[in-house]
């Protein structure tokens, strides 16, 4: 039987140490970024220094982030150290990538309205569950019909970044709406299951621990893919949930469309939720869990954005704006009279 292929085994661990789908993705692409950097080099056969010089290649030449940079050093390390068990730190000497720290986009509250009315069907019920209950587009995606209670109007994102789950709360607003989505999957779901299809992925162990959980509806996706895939390892046709690259797409079309100058994303819209509730008056520490946010310091990037112009000063001329417009017309009317 041949060994597992790299890719293969450090997929497996991390599935294994319980890391997300999207970490997964992430790391088995700078595996495969570092491998071919390398000449197509077996990772055993590298050290420190091969580390060193493929991050400051990231941060000389690809002019990447420090936050990417260090996304970057987490998936080698992990690599060396769990999968090869190679011990191996953080190399000494790297170039560093420039820290940036950029201040959230934020719409106005009439902002997102506009850009809602240039949505349709579920693009624009996912893109107002982003504002209206501050995920992110991932965790929009991925919601399950059961994770959606719209009794209660509350959603619980499951595995969420740092595989976390949380609740947050549901906008009533949304529940009939929602209540027809889940009428269109259970729709869509009998009609897989008549063809023989109707088998979702369970995470972890489910499918072995729940074996009819993965024909059941409270399991299949929200926001379900419009075409099935064969799965290469069992044959079996699935069908995965939408894939978030459609719903950045979309959105970006709409911004455009309304008219927006500011570059806006599927995050913009969670920033815009965090903003907005603080101006509304609630406690920082509220949306840090309504977020997900592990440290308050993260959420406290959103206090920037409440201080309008700089800082939240006034300035003094807007302070005497009304004495400025009387002068004005005090000197117009001076003028009008020396005139005549």
């Amino acid at each position: 039987m041949p060994a597992p292929r790299l890719l293969d085994q450090l997929a497996a661990t991390l599935q294994l140490r319980r890391y997300s789908p999207r970490t997964i993705e992430v790391y088995s692409r700078w595996v495969k970024f570092y491998v071919r950097f390398h000449g197509m080099r077996h990772p055993a056969a590298l050290d420190a220094a091969a580390i060193r010089a493929f991050l400051s290649h990231l941060a000389t030449k690809r002019r990447v982030s420090a936050a990417t940079q260090n996304q970057a050093l987490a998936a080698l390390l992990f690599l060396y150290r769990e999968v090869l068990g190679i011990p191996m730190g953080p190399p000494q000497g790297v170039e560093q990538a420039k820290q940036s720290r950029h201040i959230p986009t934020v719409l106005a509250l009439e902002e997102v309205a506009r850009v809602l009315d240039e949505l349709r069907g579920g693009a624009r019920l996912m893109v107002s569950i982003l504002y209206g209950s501050g995920l992110r587009v991932a965790e929009c995606c991925a919601l399950r019909v059961k994770d959606v209670d719209l009794g209660r109007a509350e959603v619980v994102v499951r595995s969420g970044k740092g595989g976390r789950d949380r609740r947050t709360m549901l906008p009533e607003a949304l529940v009939p709406a929602l209540r027809a989505q889940v009428q269109k999957v259970q729709r869509l779901h009998e009609s897989d299951l008549r063809a023989g299809r109707g088998v979702v992925v369970l995470p972890d162990a489910l499918e072995r621990k729940l074996p009819h959980a993965a024909t059941q509806l409270g399991w299949q996706w929200l926001f379900p893919a419009s075409r099935t895939y064969v799965e290469r390892e069992t044959g079996i046709i699935r069908r995965h949930h939408v894939d978030p690259s459609v719903l950045q797409r979309a959105v970006g079309e709409a911004a455009r469309a309304a008219g927006l100058a500011q570059r806006v994303t599927c995050h913009t819209f969670r920033h815009s939720f965090a903003t907005h509730l603080l101006e509304s008056g609630y406690d920082i520490r509220t949306v840090q869990e309504l977020l997900g946010h592990r440290d308050v310091s993260t959420t406290m990037i959103y206090t920037h954005v409440l201080n309008k112009g700089g800082l939240g000063v006034r300035s003094p001329l807007d302070a005497s704006r009304i004495m400025l417009q009387g002068s004005q017309d005090k000197d117009g009317g001076r003028g009008g009279g020396r005139g005549g």
